[in-house]
């Protein structure tokens, strides 16, 4: 049995799910939050541990340098996951909403009583602590009249070109940790 890199479950099929660029072996479950991979049917995948001919190491090869030259082809190859259809929120989120909720002029309570939300809420999202729900995110745009949403989201992922030595980012690279 092998556990679901997404969910933890235990599952004796795994299947191969492209999540933002990573490959993971998920359960049946987990298989809707990415783009499935198709393993290659040929007689040398059952063969991937054996120390085979050279033939089939050399066809194996190819078969890797020709995926990785049509998914970096372009955008329009590249199969689209459930992140695609999410908005973006801009950068400097927090400004704007202070800004705009002081321009009207009122406070973060009365901002709060409006949305039919918490002042605390309001004060988190302000100091940039939080990132508002999609739900709220609407609610501030269309009583504050502004907008949130970043443009272009995908294109900047594209164009994300790894910033370590060795030309690519790490999880160490991104993740921010609270101490």
């Amino acid at each position: 049995m092998v556990q679901c890199e997404m969910c933890g479950a235990e599952t004796s099929s795994p299947k191969t799910i492209k999540v933002e660029g990573a490959k993971l072996d998920v359960c049946s479950n987990c298989t809707d939050f990415g783009t499935e991979v198709k393993q290659p049917t040929s007689s040398t995948a059952s063969t991937k541990y054996s120390t085979g001919s050279s033939s089939g190491e050399s066809s194996g090869t190819s078969n890797s340098q020709s995926a990785s030259s049509s998914s970096s082809g372009g955008s329009s190859s590249r199969r689209k996951d459930m992140f695609d259809d999410m908005d973006e929120l801009v950068t400097d989120y927090d400004d704007r909403v202070r800004n705009a909720r002081e321009k009207k002029g009122i406070s973060q309570s009365d901002l709060a009583n409006e949305l039919n939300e918490k002042a605390s809420l309001i004060r988190k999202i302000e100091r940039g602590d939080t990132l508002p729900s999609d739900r709220v995110q609407s609610k501030i745009e269309r009583f504050l009249e502004i907008d949130l949403s970043a443009e272009g989201g995908s294109a900047d992922d594209a164009e994300w070109s790894g910033g370590s030595s060795s030309g690519s980012y790490t999880l160490g690279d991104v993740v921010k940790r609270k101490d």
